[in-house]
């Protein structure tokens, strides 16, 4: 049985641009968050739209394997189409990571520098790879794990709807058997940036519930936060019941 707890919150900027959903469809399941890009201008637009058409491709369907694939093209085509119908070719651009499930596995598609993790026994046991410089630099052995958070260019980001694309940008993780999987968490930068893994998980095993979890990660967040810029930041817990 899967439960789940939505979250979104401004920080300290006056626009919220960060968009999420959750959908279910008998035991299909799609869960979506978007960040729009906040220095291109109308990331909000950019966000809630293509979290829109993943919630109308998600009833559209009941082929959760191909979902993902399908729905990121969509997404990006139907973007591209709404730039040039309000003349912003150069504005309207967003992250984009969802995990939909099927009753039997999870699937999860990301775009940009928003987070999927997959926990098991309390721990971390994958997450996504951003499309973000700092994250090239990882891959590369030149930085640190650890040092993505707070490395100068951790804004710059490589990949993301919104953009012209000679092939799809958006990545595919392999299917999770979610016997296999205990809890997801979807996240913004601006979440994941102001706490640690370690933490995440800490307060995993202390909660009883998606909502008591994404609670005290915010309350570590928001004091974590303290004298600084918060950018927006929202997430999307789920666990999965067994």
């Amino acid at each position: 049985m899967i439960q789940y707890a939505l979250f979104t919150n401004a920080g300290g900027r006056e626009i919220n641009e960060d968009a999420i959903g959750a959908f279910k469809s008998g035991d299909n399941h799609c869960f979506v968050l978007c960040d729009g890009l906040g220095g291109h201008g109308m990331g909000d637009i950019a966000s809630n739209l293509v979290k829109d058409v993943f919630e109308d491709q998600f009833y559209k369907t009941d082929d959760m394997v191909n979902f993902l694939g399908q729905t990121f093209v969509v997404a990006q085509q139907i973007l591209m189409m709404e730039q040039k119908e309000q003349r912003a070719t150069q504005k309207m651009k967003t992250t984009c990571v969802s995990v939909v499930t099927d009753g039997k596995n999870a699937y999860i598609g990301y775009i940009g520098d928003s987070r999927a993790y997959d926990f098991k026994h309390n721990k971390v046991k994958t997450r996504t790879l951003d499309h973000s410089i700092p994250q090239m630099l990882v891959l590369s052995r030149d930085i640190k794990e650890s040092e993505i958070r707070n490395h100068p260019q951790r804004n710059m980001v490589l990949r993301v709807l919104g953009i012209e694309w000679d092939d799809a940008m958006y990545d595919l993780m392999e299917p999770l058997p979610l016997r296999k999987c205990q809890a997801f968490l979807l996240c913004s930068d601006g979440f994941w940036e102001l706490i640690e893994e370690s933490v995440m998980c800490d307060l995993l095993k202390k909660s009883s519930s998606p909502d008591e979890w994404i609670n005290r990660m915010v309350e570590v967040i928001r004091q974590n936060g303290i004298g600084k810029n918060m950018d927006n930041f929202s997430a999307i817990a789920v666990w999965n019941v067994k």
